[in-house]
């Protein structure tokens, strides 16, 4: 007869093999170590988990870059597609530049995705 515990069981599990950039490594590193410590199985906001973040400034253009990789382009490639100066697109995904709403329209289109993941 099985027992109930708080722990699920192994057999369950998957190994999940992540490519980060080097900056966030270590605030990954912190958000693993912390569900382990608290070995819960709810969800946790990002904002608890990636306190140093500008969450306003933040979300797009990680978005914003992450869209781009995802679609295996370069910052010349993407700047290319959609008219958009490289220069402006690095500042963007570097939160140094707002993206608005017809510059994320075009983005959109080459990226594939929704133009308001970007606003």
């Amino acid at each position: 007869m099985l027992e109930h515990t708080k722990k699920h069981p192994t057999d369950e599990m998957v190994t999940l093999r992540l490519r980060v950039h080097r900056s966030n490594a270590e605030r990954i590193k912190r958000f693993i170590t912390s569900i382990e410590a608290e070995e819960q199985s709810e969800s946790r906001p990002w904002r608890e988990v990636f306190t140093d973040m500008r969450p306003d400034d933040a979300i797009p253009s990680a978005i914003l870059r992450g869209s781009r990789v995802k679609e295996e382009l370069t910052q010349v490639q993407l700047s290319e597609m959609t008219g958009i100066p490289r220069r402006h697109i690095s500042e963007m995904e570097h939160g140094k530049r707002p993206i608005g709403k017809e510059t994320s329209k075009r983005l959109a289109k080459a990226l594939k995705c929704d133009y308001r993941v970007f606003l």
